[in-house]
């Protein structure tokens, strides 16, 4: 199936298109051929610092943190509709770039970060609180004082996504920056620039001021020069936990505020009494949504030892039926893997899960119909301890780990003990009980029975522990990118 995508190959920096200073141009290429299908800007430290500066010129003296927040929200509703209008061209370039399926790429990929956009403008925007009075105050020997509270933009905002969700990681950081006030420099993954790289025709089609979105190209340097310069107020940064580190570290020398969305090890608790089919389809889902390259998804199954083998048996025979190959063909289940480095990582992974001593019970290979592409099989392991390596590293590919439990204790001591915290599920025909267990679960997000807030812009997300500090979307994204001033005055 052929489809046809626009991109712009060229750095967004104060309100105009412009070649990059860099001597090395990015190759993007589709994960599903290898082949290069653009080849981007690079950005130098130089451009990064352009981009930088036009971003504290355009807050510190552009209209854009000073305009009435209900004047923001009209220019963000201008670029949901120019986003909703150019949507087959996002779907393919996603496709393209990312390798998600076609189900994907029209869904969570695309249409979910408009509808977040369209929420935080109609919704959000309109009902926060931006000032409110104080009671007045009496202060012994002073006098009678009061004031009001104001939520004020942060200021200039560096935003570093990843190369899973492209548009909609990017987006998850610039709607809240701009709804604030803020202004931004967005530098996306190297390997997914194009999506993000398309978000300065939709700024330009809504009139954003020049400025307040630029949007640079690059890797490690570009992004050291935005997490340690000095003009950058916040980092928002989303990736690996091992670079979220280094990026926290490099912005608290100037002390910058840091909101980090980084890795995750999920655990997807199933009881005795649980409906096996929806758990079954729940691990299954975890295992191949974008070919495993989730942070949030549900790698750890955690099954009650009486119902272990039966899950066991169904959840290998749904994977049996995964369809792995081109995800423009809308048959196809699971697309590739981002790159050849990943799926190596991947494959050295699952080395280690035989050699520690797991059983592989399904996958571990190369679909053997496929002679290009980054891919890796749907892979399942059992007879896991949770002190395994597999059952403790993110993979971020295609393979689920499932281990037994006794008691519901049991289950949660064995799902907290995890450097991570991002999400988690719980299947049970007791609803009480399952709502007991998420509540002691130590995780940002907790489904029962099915539920899915990841298309809910209502819902906040991120995670506990060394899955990240601060949360993102709607008001709970908003309030990342806002600081709170007091100003008071005499009472007469």
């Amino acid at each position: 199936m052929t489809t046809t995508y626009s991109f712009s190959s060229r750095l967004y920096i104060d309100g105009r298109r412009t070649d990059g200073r860099s001597d090395t141009p990015v190759p993007v290429r589709n994960p599903a051929t290898e082949e290069t299908v653009a080849v981007v800007a690079g950005s130098s430290p130089a451009d990064v610092r352009l981009a930088v500066e036009a971003a504290r010129r355009a807050f510190d003296e552009g209209p854009w943190p000073r305009m009435r927040p209900i004047e923001r929200a009209a220019v963000l509703l201008r670029m949901a509709e120019e986003m909703e209008r150019r949507l087959p061209e996002l779907v393919a370039v996603n496709m393209a770039e990312a390798g998600s399926v076609r189900a994907l790429a029209e869904t969570l990929q695309t249409r979910v970060p408009v509808a977040h956009l369209r929420d935080m403008a109609e919704r959000v925007i309109p009902a926060f609180s931006w000032e409110r009075p104080m009671d007045p105050t009496v202060a012994p020997g002073i006098g009678v004082s009061q004031g009001v509270l104001r939520r004020e933009a942060f200021g200039v905002c560096a935003l570093i996504s990843a190369y899973n969700f492209p548009f909609f990681l990017s987006m998850m950081k610039v709607i809240p920056a701009l709804a604030a006030g803020c202004t931004a420099v967005l530098k996306p993954a190297p390997a997914t620039p194009l999506e993000s790289l398309l978000i300065g025709d939709f700024a330009d089609a809504a009139g954003l001021p020049p400025g307040v979105l630029n949007i640079v190209t690059g890797d490690v340097e570009a992004g050291r020069e935005l997490t340690t310069h000095p003009m950058v107020d916040l980092v928002s940064f989303t990736g690996s936990d091992a670079v979220g580190r280094t990026v926290y570290a490099q912005a608290a020398a100037s002390l910058k505020k840091v909101v980090l969305e980084l890795g995750g090890k999920s655990a997807n608790i199933v009881r005795a009494d649980a409906d096996l089919d929806g758990a079954v389809r729940s691990a299954l889902t975890g295992i191949t949504t974008h070919a495993g390259q989730g942070c949030s998804l549900l790698t750890r199954t955690l099954v009650h030892e009486s119902v272990h083998d039966e899950l066991v048996a169904r959840l290998s025979a749904a994977l049996a039926e995964v369809r792995v190959g081109d995800p423009a063909d809308p048959s196809t289940t699971m697309g590739p893997l981002i790159s050849e480095a990943q799926r190596d990582k991947v494959e050295k992974l699952i080395r280690v899960g035989e050699e520690e001593g797991a059983r592989l019970v399904r996958g571990g290979g190369r679909p053997a119909h496929l002679d290009r592409g980054y891919f890796v099989e749907p892979t399942l392991f059992a007879d896991v301890d949770n002190d395994m390596t597999i059952a403790r590293t993110e993979f971020f590919g295609p393979v689920g780990v499932v281990i037994p439990f006794a008691t519901d204790e049991e289950a949660v001591r064995i799902a907290n003990d995890s450097p991570y915290g991002l999400a988690g599920a719980v299947w049970s025909a007791d609803t009480v009980a399952a709502y007991d267990i998420a509540s002691r679960l130590r995780t940002g997000a907790v489904t029962i029975n099915g539920g899915s807030a990841g298309v809910n812009p209502r819902a906040a997300f991120g995670g506990y522990k060394q899955s990240g500090l601060g949360r993102e979307w709607g008001e709970f994204g908003l309030e990342e990118y806002l600081q709170t001033k007091t100003v008071s005055w005499a009472a007469r």
